[in-house]
């Protein structure tokens, strides 16, 4: 049984937000496995079913990034998950756009979604980093970043194209290989 919690702020202003990439994750395998509809308990929307003989529950928070970590606390205490069966899917700013890279553990680097998960639950589940990058490194002249704004901001259609779809698809297709252990990004 595993417990896939994908990160971002409810509500439709926040839809295409680099911080929602988590959501739009969670959304992808939903229907890529053909999950049944949302149901909206323990502050969130989830869904469940089977992916290779394994139980999944989708998550999606529904108390804003900062508050994440109360949905998980209650999926977690209700359904005993270890915390090594839970993956948080969540934006990075200190990775180049479109790279994926996993991890158990570490700190939260300034993201408040991990902030608040690893207060509630703890610091040692699965996180799939995504990258959004650093404005700076994207424009050229940018010296002076507002994080919140840029994570807060949407994907530009240029992005959407270049690696945003890509790489929801290429999450969303592999999850059986990330719950396995196996070496997919």
């Amino acid at each position: 049984m595993f417990l896939i919690v994908g990160l971002g702020n409810p509500g439709k202003p926040y839809n295409n937000n680099r911080h929602n990439i988590g959501f739009k994750v969670v959304d992808a395998i939903k229907d890529i496995y053909n999950f049944p509809k949302y149901i909206k308990k323990f502050h969130s929307e989830f869904s469940k079913s089977e992916i290779d003989g394994n139980i999944i529950f989708l998550i999606k928070p529904t108390t804003f990034m900062n508050n994440s970590g109360i949905a998980v606390k209650e999926f977690k205490n209700f359904y005993n998950f270890d915390i090594n069966k839970i993956y948080v899917i969540h934006d990075e700013i200190d990775l180049d756009q479109g790279r994926i890279k996993t991890k158990i553990g570490g700190g939260h680097n300034g993201h408040n979604g991990l902030k608040s998960i690893d207060q509630l639950v703890g610091k040692d589940y699965n996180r799939v980093r995504v990258g959004v990058s650093r404005p700076s490194k994207i424009f050229e002249n940018k010296t002076n970043e507002n994080i919140s704004s840029w994570v807060l901001s949407d994907f530009s259609s240029d992005e959407k194209i270049k690696w945003v779809d890509d790489t929801i698809n290429k999450i969303s297709k592999n999850i059986s290989l990330l719950i396995n252990n196996k070496d997919c990004f």
